[in-house]
């Protein structure tokens, strides 16, 4: 068998855009995006609301149009929101395609590396087909100098494996494009958020004990230098674990005290926009919008170059 270093084995995953696993350190704390930069003011645009529902991007896209288009592709739109076919957009329905819409960017990341994964072109991702291409080289195919290297990368393997199976609903082993996406972005789906805190306890806990106390929390941040004293902003964070962290006041952090920690109960700003879009739009007040009610309200929904907010918002209260 051949013999690669550690340092070309790197070499070889650099080059390979799909081989690289997926631990990657970033933000601990998962906090509800909100939809859009711009202000949720009714009275000046609608804007904010463009952007939730069409996502930025697609709000621009819809700027550029004439008001007839934009009517046209929001019919077109209406027609998938409505899942069940019932003629009816739900409140839940609304909110799915909300969040669909904000996570747009990562399907589409997801969407241009599928074909690196799906190697038997079936639409679908086994384990195998993952793990294959993602550790070819140091699943077992390489011998390692470096001990500590093989095991890193025989750990990473294993915590790869737990989440695919976590995010395979079915448990088949062979992932769907849904649960592939939230096999590579767990954060932004509601029944992967008990392995991102299995995850953290793991990347957190250095002794094993199944908890985070002060000093694993901070190194998890900062690491100093040699006789560097404590900066204020360290000070802080170890204030802030007494203070906010360590609910039962024990000294330290239990799974239910990190998951209040980095899944925060922040507002559901799908949800709530979901809801603002129906109250505005929903006639005959039964919580649900026909593709007629819809269209009559279209440019709160989305935007053209025609369109005057002041004279439409005029228009608007004046038939009540």
């Amino acid at each position: 068998m051949r013999t690669l270093t550690p340092l070309l084995v790197v070499a070889i995953c650099t080059s390979w855009v799909v081989c690289k696993p997926t631990q990657e350190k970033k933000g601990r704390v998962h906090h509800n995006k909100d939809l859009s930069d711009h202000q949720h003011d009714d009275s000046q645009d609608f804007q904010y609301d463009h952007e939730a529902f069409l996502g930025k991007e697609e709000a621009k896209t819809f700027d550029q149009l004439t008001p007839e288009e934009s009517k046209e592709r929001l019919g077109n739109l209406v027609n998938k929101i409505d899942k069940d076919k019932d003629g009816f957009v739900t409140g839940e329905e609304l909110k799915d395609w909300i969040t669909h819409s904000q996570n747009r960017y990562i399907y589409e990341n997801v969407n241009k590396h599928w074909a690196d994964y799906d190697k038997n072109k079936d639409n679908r991702i086994s384990w195998e087909e993952y793990k294959n291409t993602t550790y070819g080289y140091a699943a077992g195919e390489v011998e390692f100098y470096d001990v500590v290297e093989k095991e890193k990368y025989r750990k990473m393997k294993e915590r790869d494996e737990r989440r695919f199976k976590h995010a395979d609903k079915d448990g088949d082993l062979i992932a769907t494009r849904d649960e592939f996406t939230a096999f590579l972005h767990p954060e932004e789906f509601d029944y992967m958020q008990d392995m991102i805190v299995t995850e953290t306890i793991e990347d957190i806990d250095k002794n094993g004990d199944g908890v985070v106390d002060v000093d694993e929390y901070i190194s998890d941040m900062y690491t100093p230098e040699t006789d560097e004293p404590e900066p204020e902003w360290v000070k802080t964070e170890r204030q802030q674990f007494k203070d906010h962290r360590d609910l039962n006041k024990d000294g330290k952090m239990d799974r239910t005290e990190i998951t209040h920690w980095i899944h925060p109960q922040d507002y559901d700003h799908a949800d709530l926009e979901a809801k603002h879009l129906i109250y505005e739009s929903d006639k005959d007040k039964d919580d649900k919008l026909t593709k007629r009610e819809i269209l009559d309200n279209w440019n709160m929904f989305v935007g053209s170059q025609a369109t005057n907010y002041g004279e439409d918002l005029t228009r608007r209260h004046d038939e009540f």
